[in-house]
């Protein structure tokens, strides 16, 4: 057969995948590699998208979405972020993931690069490696808590560089970016004339600090704005399985918008569209319960990591723990976890799939339940 496209080969493999699939084979593994929130979801949320089959609502929507969504999406981000954003400026899309692949496609060209952080979501290198772009990655190292240094993001500054990543709470971290932080990364993207791809997925989730969004220091001006806000109600809402989110755009790309996304996705399910109305406009009960349950899984998990001794960041937002395991992992992260999965039946995520600094880390997932988890991490070896 014909070869597949040169650049196919430079996608790094998904390692969250790797390690969640081979747990799903393994009979009783306990699951703490995947962010998959454990809650059935709320009666009035199944009802809305069973509703709109029962009409027969299923033709297409606009590119954008239907607009009582677009303007639920609209709200809430005002709400939450004190940005001024209209429904004009939303576009819904399936899941967090097409919103970056679309924002990407709008943004990057061959051989352009985008600043992603390391540790990173590893679909930020992904999508911009299917797309011919150059990841490029900027340090977060454990002696400054996993927090971006300016320096550090300005000295990979090229002529080819057009987009900044930035991503707060954090994936993998639990790392919530300050006010001032997030100010100068928007400066140092206005100084550079750089477009910013702003990861706001887990922004319901912050303990004791607020979430600040990046849209907040943004011109409303077209032609001045720069910053792209991914948004998703998967984790939010635990609507994983019905991929449904939303990319927050500068206004005055309406018709670019519209064109790329008819090219990607047309537009996404109706039925997943009015889940994602009556969940964001119905009772807020779901997120307060979550909030309040990660909490708890996170104080439990920090008690169990500090009892053996093994050093972890303490998280400040979305539902993970990161945590230091090279006592036992050999320099290869990556083999170890399997080595776990196989000897302890515990699944975690390795370091190694958010970047280089995360060899020798790993990434707990707490949004099952605290019964599985306090029984998963008492089975990790404790540091002598």
């Amino acid at each position: 057969m014909p070869d597949l496209a040169p650049h196919v080969p430079d996608v790094p493999v998904n390692q969250i995948r790797e390690i969640t699939e081979a747990a799903w084979r393994t009979p009783g593994a306990l699951v703490l590699s995947i962010g998959e929130p454990g809650f059935p979801l709320p009666r009035h949320v199944l009802e809305a998208g069973m509703s709109c089959l029962d009409r027969d609502e299923t033709n297409y929507t606009p590119n954008a979405g239907i607009p009582a969504l677009r303007k639920a999406f609209a709200d809430r981000f005002r709400e939450q972020s004190g940005a001024d954003v209209g429904a004009d400026r939303v576009y819904v899309v399936a899941g967090a993931q097409q919103g970056l692949h679309l924002a990407m496609s709008l943004l990057l060209g061959p051989g352009d690069e985008i600043l992603i952080p390391n540790p990173g979501y590893p679909t930020f290198a992904m999508t911009s490696r299917l797309l011919h772009a150059v990841p490029v990655r900027y340090p977060l190292y454990p002696g400054y808590d996993f927090q971006p240094r300016i320096e550090d993001v300005e000295a990979l500054i090229t002529d080819r560089t057009r987009v900044l990543m930035i991503n707060s709470p954090s994936n993998p971290l639990g790392a919530v970016l300050s006010e001032d932080v997030t100010r100068q990364l928007v400066d140092l993207a206005r100084r550079h004339d750089l477009w910013i791809i702003s990861d706001e997925c887990y922004e319901a989730f912050t303990y004791d600090v607020p979430h600040v969004s990046a849209a907040r220091f943004d011109s409303s001006i077209p032609g001045e704005a720069r910053i792209f806000t991914s948004l998703t109600l998967s984790k939010t809402y635990g609507l994983t399985g019905l991929r449904i989110g939303a990319l927050i755009c500068p206004p005055g790309l309406e018709q670019q918008m519209n064109k790329v996304m008819e090219a990607i996705v047309s537009c996404v399910a109706s039925p997943s569209q009015y889940s994602a109305l009556a969940a964001l406009t119905g009772p807020q009960d779901y997120v307060v319960d979550a909030r309040r349950h990660y909490r708890v899984n996170r104080d439990a998990a920090s008690a169990i990591l500090r009892s053996k001794g093994i050093p972890f960041l303490s998280a400040q937002g979305a539902f993970y723990l990161w945590a230091d395991v090279s006592h036992v992992s050999g320099g290869d992260v990556r083999s170890w976890v399997h080595t776990f999965l196989a000897e302890s039946g515990v699944s975690v995520a390795p370091g190694t799939a958010f970047g280089s600094i995360g060899e020798g880390w790993i990434r707990i997932a707490l949004c099952g339940s605290e019964k599985d988890l306090v029984e998963g991490l008492g089975r990790l070896p404790a540091r002598a």
